[in-house]
């Protein structure tokens, strides 16, 4: 019998921009292994005070737009209190205050319920550290 808990750690390297990386295949990859057909629940942990989880389309320029306005609400200057690293980085420790670091999302039969043009990304605006963890936790029965 599977076990009603399975985790795994995914290692993500971001490289030196901005990003919006899509870990769908992922999430579905683990799950595949994990959830074995049932029912339950996906959680979707980045453990990093600068990065978060979205749920969102990408490749029709949604990523791109989500980053724009983040650009806007939050400009990379030098406002932020919290300043080292790169010029503004203080404002990639608030990120997380508007895209969560975490999602939770059902599974039915082992695959994960999203909508036609959902995707489940890591947003990381902290060009600084390139290196994320992303821990994938199903819980099931």
């Amino acid at each position: 019998m599977p076990h009603a808990f399975t985790t795994s750690v995914l290692h993500i390297t971001t490289g030196a921009s901005e990003t919006v990386t899509d870990l769908t295949h992922d999430c579905e990859e683990f799950l595949d292994r994990a959830a074995a057909a049932r029912d339950g629940l996906l959680n979707i942990f980045v453990p990093h005070a600068t990065a978060g989880i979205a749920i969102l389309e990408t490749g029709s320029g949604s990523d791109d737009d989500l980053l724009a306005a983040l650009h806007v609400l939050l400009p990379a200057d030098e406002r932020w209190q919290h300043r080292h690293g790169s010029p503004g980085h203080g404002r990639d420790h608030v990120i997380p205050a508007l895209v969560a670091p975490h999602a939770t999302l059902p599974v039915i039969g082992g695959r994960l319920e999203l909508g036609t043009w959902q995707s489940v990304c890591l947003v990381d605006t902290n060009i600084s550290n390139t290196n994320r963890n992303v821990r994938l936790s199903f819980f099931g029965q």
